[in-house]
């Protein structure tokens, strides 16, 4: 657990690219992995095995590792599978982060289930994202290690709720005897302040620092159709 110890009252950062994207290379995301850990970062969020792989060579943080996967009949994408929790770990991730949310998983696996079988069979902790507080204290029984409000936002349950849901957090915290994680919505140095402040472990910035495509998108558009 030592990799969950040292995440504790610092940032992680989410270094991912959309799919298409130039930047979505495993040496591109490397160097931002790295470039977060020069500059005070306590850990990475990074998703698939080729990503993590290339990360785990230069990068001595610890790996919050995910693997991004679509199947059809579940809306579950966030690690959905023991398969793919397991290529994580291969690949030298020291956290699985996964959807624990309540939505029916690929191939019938239950949340309830495989938290246990991933902490058992490959000997990591497992960060539970989720959306609600029902979804967090079903995480919590089912053995996860830490909990991150990461989904808020992206449930039929949740849509259109915005985050960082600082109620949510202080929830969370005040129910759970574990490490409970900000992750969603964090825009600014303000933000990841207020998320200590209501009682977060660690908080996870990824798009506000990270996200260049959809950065150069926003003030390209504030451009409209030229100078003026």
């Amino acid at each position: 657990m030592q990799a969950v110890e040292s995440l504790r009252g610092g940032l992680i950062v989410s270094c991912q690219a959309p799919k298409g994207s130039p930047l979505d290379d495993p040496s591109i995301i490397a160097a931002l992995a790295r470039t977060a850990e020069l500059n005070g970062a306590r850990g990475v969020r990074i998703n698939g095995p080729g990503h993590i792989r290339a990360v785990r060579a230069i990068v001595s943080l610890p790996i919050l590792g995910i693997e991004k996967l679509e199947h059809p009949g579940s809306d579950v994408y966030i690690t959905p599978t023991f398969e793919s929790a397991q290529g994580v770990a291969h690949a030298g991730a020291d956290i699985v982060a996964l959807d624990a949310t309540l939505r029916a998983r690929p191939g019938g696996e239950r949340i309830g289930e495989l938290i246990p079988r991933i902490r058992l069979e490959l000997g990591l902790p497992v960060m539970a994202d989720v959306a609600t507080l029902a979804e967090g204290m079903a995480a919590a029984e089912a053995g996860a290690d830490l909990v991150a409000t990461t989904l808020l936002g992206y449930t039929a349950e949740t849509r259109g709720r915005p985050a960082p849901d600082y109620a949510l957090i202080a929830g969370l915290v005040s129910r759970l005897d574990l490490p409970i994680i900000c992750e969603g919505g964090i825009a600014s140095p303000d933000d990841v302040r207020r998320a200590f402040d209501a009682g977060a472990y660690a908080v996870v910035a990824g798009a506000a620092i990270t996200g260049i495509d959809r950065l150069v998108q926003r003030f390209a558009a504030a451009i409209g159709d030229g100078p003026r």
